[in-house]
Order: structure tokens, then sequence, then C-alpha cells
């Protein structure tokens, strides 16, 4: 049985219809991506599953025993630390934590038997259920899970009132993983990630043993997590097994598909009107009777007649960039930035030649937009400089959409900044940016944040710029404005910059990775995958133990080291030892329990507990030494 089940679900406002008739299952190893262009109704969607919002028609049916998490709205009114919020998610742990407590005291200061051997039996009842429920690793948990999306054991102590908007985001994230519930709902979770993150939360998704649905834009990231997709498009839900690429692929399939059925039905419908007008040419009563007989044919074939979506790839415009004299475009040499005396990076040399499109990646905070605003001049360094060649026009996007747009609408607005071009090239060029049809005359004041990006870019294609620096473009798009601003950039002669999060942009375009750290930049040619395996190749020969031939010590450093070898061997023989016997004095003391004197099992219980303790202690001692006794002997090999 599903866990979730949507059927015949309709919503609309008074304004839009945004979907008709939906359904689509979610059992139990289901990894779904629900994706749409932005406004489609995917977050609403949402809000009817969990059922905040009504839809007008239709229902969602949940398993009896299922439980829904999702991120909250709000953490403002939370006072303690970043590691305490996320906690919180373990309040049921930390109550049996207190209340097992609370019990040591009452079975101590006990005078009745029987009410003693009540007070035991309900600690035994909650120290198997805190087991069970993994009691013994969620505070660990937590900090791994902050850790892994990005925080240092530094920030988790942080007040959370103090964290910025997209840190509080990632607290509720956070919460959201470690949750109990069977479904998850995720909407833009990569959002405020680096790509470290980013990979760290596939990998946790991957490893997780629950359902969830996942709205995103990052067609990397959803090929990687996802196993089925669910397209909310012109109102109706398109539903695949597979990733996203393979939803494109089979959605494409599809449509060729439609598209030879619906041409071979008009080719059927004009034959049989040929049939109709030659029947009635005939003249004949038994002519008029099969005329009929073939127009009510037409009709049926008609009723059934759908045209399939039109491809857009029809539409071409050229971005013309000025024509640039200089080989080197782009030279910046020893920069360095720093602010209130805190050292941001430094070290940042780089050589950008004509033509090349160049991606800087690397970790939320290293400084990528500061650098790409001192490249921009927009900001000055602290130490190094950078200059342009001759004939160099450059154009700067900045992530932060400005939310100032001008009167009028979206037409006006890109021809009031381009007064001498055609109407009819402005249009054909905000088409290729999905401004089709009557939506280049939307007021450009209520245009959305993904709209003012579009406006953005395609003002900044339209500039002649030879040299385009871009901060983060993709943001605040959805796919399939994605793909139009890809596929305008591809066919754009200039030398592109361009700092991003979007790992599909890179593999698309780049042909140079510059990984930024606060030591300057590292090179590695081709896309992310490429830049991926390098780094992963990389980490992996870090993480080896250095290799150290006996040719390469002398007879005194090979002597301390067969020592320090003999030492470690001994040490860890003897701890095998020390566990060994404490094993046993554990056996005999739980073997003593046994006995009906309620005095005595309470204190051999206390006495149990600490030789678990020691014992714990001594397996966590004997794990470094054998791992120190590896890495010796693989020195000495």
């Amino acid at each position: 049985m599903p866990l979730l089940s949507v059927s015949a679900l309709t919503k609309s406002y008074p304004q839009k219809i945004l979907f008709e008739n939906i359904g689509f299952d979610v059992s139990e190893n289901d990894k779904i991506g629900l994706v749409g262009v932005n406004g489609c109704g995917k977050t609403t969607l949402f809000r009817i599953i969990l059922g905040t919002e009504e839809a007008d028609a239709g229902f969602v049916h949940k398993s009896s025993d299922v439980t829904i998490g999702v991120m909250n709205q709000s953490v403002t009114d939370f006072s303690g630390s970043l590691y305490e919020y996320v906690l919180c998610e373990f309040d049921y742990l930390r109550d049996i934590e207190n209340e097992l407590e609370r019990l040591i005291d009452e079975i101590n200061g006990c005078t009745s038997d029987e009410q003693r051997i009540k007070l035991i039996s309900r600690q035994d009842r909650l120290r198997v259920t805190f087991e069970q429920k993994d009691g013994m690793t969620y505070k660990s948990r937590t900090r791994s899970v902050l850790l892994g999306l990005g925080f240092s054991d530094e920030e988790q102590k942080k007040p959370l009132c103090q964290l910025s908007g997209g840190q509080k985001n990632k607290a509720q994230l956070a919460r959201l993983l470690l949750s109990g519930a069977d479904l998850l709902l995720l909407d833009e979770p990569t959002n405020h990630l680096d790509i470290e993150s980013i990979t760290w939360l596939e990998d946790y998704l991957l490893s997780l043993k629950k359902a969830f649905i996942v709205i995103s834009h990052d067609r990397y990231f959803l090929d990687k997590v996802t196993n089925k997709t669910v397209e909310i498009i012109n109102g109706t839900a398109k539903v695949t097994a597979g990733n996203y690429s393979r939803h494109v692929e089979l959605t494409m399939t599809a449509r060729e598909i439609q598209m030879r059925q619906y041409r071979n039905t008009q080719k059927e419908i004009r034959r049989i009107e040929g049939i109709i007008e030659q029947q009635r040419r005939f003249g004949r009563e038994r002519n008029f009777i099969t005329a009929e007989s073939k127009r009510k044919q037409v009709e049926r074939l008609k009723a059934t007649l759908v045209e399939p979506e039109k491809e857009t790839d029809s539409i071409h415009f050229n971005f013309t960039a000025r024509e640039c004299i200089a080989n080197d475009v782009l030279v910046a040499e020893g920069l360095a930035k720093e602010y209130n005396g805190k050292r941001i990076f430094s070290n940042v040399d780089m050589l950008v030649k004509n033509g090349e499109r160049v991606f800087i990646l690397g970790a939320n905070g290293c400084g990528k937009t500061t650098l790409l605003r001192i490249l921009s001049r927009r900001e000055y360094p602290t130490e190094g400089k950078s200059y342009t060649g001759p004939g160099v026009l450059m154009g700067y996007y900045d992530q932060n959409v400005s939310s100032t747009m001008g009167n009028g609408t979206l037409l006006d607005e890109i021809h009031n900044a381009y007064p001498f071009m055609n109407v009819g090239d402005i249009r054909n060029a905000m088409a290729l940016f999905l401004f089709r049809g009557d939506s280049v005359f939307n007021e450009a004041q209520n245009a959305s944040g993904g709209e003012r990006a579009r406006v953005q870019l395609l003002k900044l294609m339209l500039s002649g710029a030879n040299l385009l620096l871009l901060d983060e473009p993709t943001n605040h798009l959805d796919i399939a404005s994605r793909e139009a601003l890809e596929k305008a950039l591809e066919e754009y002669g200039g030398t592109l910059i361009v700092v991003t999060h979007d790992r599909y942009l890179v593999n698309r375009l780049a042909d140079r990775v510059l990984y930024m750290t606060e030591d300057g930049l590292c090179e590695y040619m081709g896309g992310y995958d490429e830049y991926f395996a390098e780094m992963k190749e990389k980490r992996q020969q870090q993480a080896k133990p250095k290799e150290k031939s006996e040719a390469a010590l002398d007879f005194k450093a090979k002597k301390a080291l067969k020592s320090e070898i003999n030492r470690t061997k001994g040490e860890t023989e003897r701890t095998e030892k020390a566990i060994a016997e404490k094993e046993h004095e554990l056996e005999l003391t739980e073997l003593a329990m046994n006995t009906p004197d309620y005095k005595r099992v309470m204190e051999l219980s206390k006495k149990a507990e600490e030789i678990r303790a020691e014992i714990d202690a001594l397996y966590e001692k004997w794990e470094k030494l054998t791992e120190k006794l590896e890495e010796l002997i693989a020195t000495s090999d």
C-alpha cells in the first residue's frame, strides 16, 4: 500500500488554474523529484498534502501510520544556540534521558521493595526504548549533519538569532533530515548550500531509508538522488519512472509519438474529406449516405485530435559580442582582500584568454563574489591588481537582482534600454528568455524574482559586451529558464567568467574550473565532472599513508620505528586482555544480579554500568592503537 496517494487533485485561484485532475502515488522507496516552472503550483501541492490548504477537488490519502516531515516556517522565537535548536528534534529522547536520571534517584531513595521492583522494571523498559530509537548516537548525529551542511563547531555554538536567514533555513533542513518522519517534503533544499554541502546532502539522501518528495531546479542534484519524476506542466502532471534526465528523454519520446499520431490523424482526415467531396459530386442518394457516414467519422477523428506542445527551439536570435582584439582578455596578479583586518583571500592569479569559459567554484564565504566585484571594478583589492586587454567591453551580472524596475511593460524595460533596436528583434530575443506571447506586456513592477533575473540577463546579453562576469546567474531561475540561459550562453561568442553552484551549467559550458580557497585558485581543465574526479583522486592520495622505503630510512630511524611498532603491539595486546577480563567481570556481575536481595541488585546494577563504561573506554583505546599500528606497519613497508 502506498504511503500517500494524490488523486484527481484540482486547485485554482480567481486569476489562474494551477492544476487539474493530477494524481500520483508515493511508495516506501520512492525518491520523487517534483519539477515545473515557477508558479505552476509545486509549493501549493505541498501545502495541500500537509492539509494547510484545501484543494478545489480530488483528495490526498495518507497511510494511517505515516508521518510527514517538512521544514518549519519560522524559528525567530528560539533563544538558544544553533546546536541546541537542532537538538530539539530529539526532545522525546532527552525526556527519556531525564526520566532515567530521575528513576536512578528514586530507586536509590526507595525503601519499599515492591516499589523498587516497579521502578527498576520501568527503568529497563525506558533503557530498551532509548537504545532502540538510537538514543546513544543522537548528539553525534546532530553534529555530523550540521558539519555536513557547512556549519563549523564554532558556528554551532552561536545563538540562532544571530544567524542569517540562509543559515536558519539550513538549520531547519538539518532538523528535517534528523526527524523520524516516514515521508520528507523538501522544498529547494540546496538553496544556500555550497557545492561541498550539496554533495554531502546527496550522499545523505541516497543512504536515507525513507521516501521523499523534493522540489528543486538543480538538475544535477535531481539526477543524483531521485528515482521518479512528477512534472506539473500546463495544469497537468506528467509522471515517469527515473531521474530528471530520464524524464526529459521519455517526455521527448512521448512528444514525438504524439506528434506522429497527430500528423497521421490530420492526413487521415484530409483523405476522408476527399472521399466526402467525391461522393457529393456523384450526387446520388447512396453517395449522400456514404458522405454523411464519412462526415461523422471525420468529426470523431477531430474530437480526438490534440495538438502536441510545440517545441520552442525554433526561435533564433544571435547575441553579438563586440569584436575583441586582445588575446589576454583579463589578467589578475596577487589579488587579496580583507575586511576589518580579516583576510578573505590572497594570492589570486588569473589569466583568461579570448573566448574562454571559466567557472569559479568554492565554499560559501571564500570570497568568490568579492573577487568578481574586484574584477568588474566594483570593489578595490587590498593587495594586487587586475586589468583587461585592449578592446574589452565588460558586462557584470549581480546575483542580488535589483528590486527596481521601470514603469511600463517588460517589453518597455528592454526597449528603453535599447531604443534603436527593432521591436521584432527585441521580442525574438525576449522569446529566447521565455517571454513569449502576451507575457511581454506584463507590468515590469509586478515581475517575479525569476522574471527580473531573466530581464537583467537579457539586457546584459544585448549590451554587446565581449566579457561577461556572471555571479550565480541561475539563481531565481526554474529549469526551463536555466536551459534557455544555457542555450543563449552557448551561442554567445564572447568570454565568460562565471561564479556558480549550478553543476549542470558548469558541465555544459566550462572550458576550465578555478576552485577558490583563502590561499588562491586551483585550476582544473574541463567541467564539473572532470574537476570532481580529479579532486576525489587527490583526496584519496592524501588519505593514504606516506610511503617510505627502508632505503630512505637510516639505521637509527628504522630502529626507532621498529621499537615503536613493538611498543604499540604490546599495548594493543594488553588492552585486548583487559577488555576480555572486564567482559568476564561484567558477565559474573550480571549473573550475581539473579538474587531476591533488591538492595544487592541495585548495587550490582550500578557496578555493571561502571564496568560497561570501562569496556567502552578500552574499546576506544584499542581502536586508536589498532589504527596507529596499521599506519606504523605501512610506513615500515
